[in-house]
């Protein structure tokens, strides 16, 4: 059985294309697109620069959205989060 969060990457690329046509007219993404974090933010300043979004941004958002299929947000930011971890560790052993 799939999850209503479990789309496709054809449902996905659906959405993307869709979102990215509401963006360049200057509505703020939703959080519950199916779309992960970093594509959400690329879009997100797609919208903000309304009406005046540059192709560079699109191109951005559409390179977060190829992150997000390909795993590699999803790995950054598993990254970032273990760092993070790993500082305050290192900080509550220095205070002891």
């Amino acid at each position: 059985m799939t999850r209503r969060r479990d789309k496709t990457a054809e449902q996905l690329e659906q959405t993307f294309e869709r979102v990215l046509a509401s963006a360049l007219e200057g509505r703020l993404v939703r959080t519950h697109t199916g779309l992960d974090r970093s594509t959400r933010d690329a879009l997100n300043a797609i919208a903000r620069a309304h009406p005046d979004a540059s192709e560079d941004l699109v191109e951005q958002a559409r390179g977060a959205f190829a992150g997000q299929l390909d795993g590699s947000n999803a790995a950054r930011q598993r990254e970032e989060f273990d760092r993070k971890i790993r500082e305050r560790a290192a900080q509550l052993k220095r205070s002891q």
